[in-house]
């Protein structure tokens, strides 16, 4: 599908998807969707899911550990 600044395309009834700048290699995008629809990008998303599969893979008594170390912090049970 090919589109140009101004045009737009909608997925389903409640999304549009409107091209709004084209220069060089780069899209400014413009879109309208309903207030529960989430719009992230996929590199945030990347970046969240190995964040969690870093914290689920961390030992838990390491941390503990590491958070009596930081200068200021209470002494935790």
């Amino acid at each position: 599908m090919k589109r140009r600044a101004g045009e737009s395309f909608t997925i389903g009834d409640q999304i549009e998807i409107e091209v709004l700048e084209v220069a060089g290699s780069r899209v400014k995008l413009g879109i309208v969707a309903p207030d529960d629809v989430q719009i992230v990008r996929k590199e945030a998303c990347i970046t969240r899911e190995e964040n969690v599969a870093a914290a689920l893979s961390a030992d838990h008594e390491m941390i503990k550990t590491l958070l009596r170390r930081l200068p200021g912090a209470a002494p935790r049970a």
